[in-house]
């Protein structure tokens, strides 16, 4: 007895031909999708060191900029130094602006926004230096300092950090607080 095949035997068929072909076709997807992540954390991983030392080389200017004078003459290589003059030559330099232009190709998006933000400033306030430094001005530099901070915290893998840009900056900046709240 010979029976004719129903939809059943049919859709039976085709799922036993498609099924192969439908997990190749999603073994790809996934595999593709994973190439690219791991691709992309093996970049981060290899930027990370790069980045960190270019941060550090950023900030060094920074840190010069409100350390203590005291803290400053300590220091025996310092002893005999304006730490002002130091600081302008170490933003006007060409090694410093090598490492900058580093950075601005290193660097996350935040990062750069908010350092052209701080560069930006200082810019505006060496054109301004001769009406003297008001502590409005020390105020706009630590925030624009902590901000820079907290962005390369960011970059760094704490992207949901809680901290502020003020509180980025009071371990090293003694009236950090004062300041924030004036």
């Amino acid at each position: 007895m010979e029976s004719n095949p129903t939809w059943i035997d049919y859709l039976t068929a085709t799922g036993a031909i498609l099924t192969p072909i439908f997990v190749a076709i999603l073994g790809a997807i996934f595999w593709r999708f994973r190439a690219r992540m791991e691709r992309r954390f093996e970049l981060e991983n290899k930027l990370r060191e790069d980045r960190i030392e270019t941060y550090n080389d950023i900030l060094e200017p920074f840190v010069i900029l409100f350390m203590s004078e005291t803290a400053w003459k300590t220091s025996s290589k310092n002893k005999n130094k304006n730490k002002d003059i130091t600081l302008q030559q170490a933003l006007l330099s060409l090694e410093y602006r090598r490492k900058a232009f580093k950075m601005s190709l290193v660097g996350s998006d935040a990062v750069v926004t908010s350092y052209n933000d701080l560069m930006q400033y200082f810019f505006q306030f060496g054109i301004n230096a001769d009406q003297g430094v008001t502590e409005s001005d020390v105020k706009d530099m630590m925030a624009l300092v902590g901000k820079l901070l907290l962005e390369i915290r960011r970059s760094m893998g704490n992207e949901t950090t809680k901290l502020d840009q003020w509180q980025m900056v009071e371990w090293f900046i003694k009236d950090a607080r004062r300041f924030r709240n004036s």
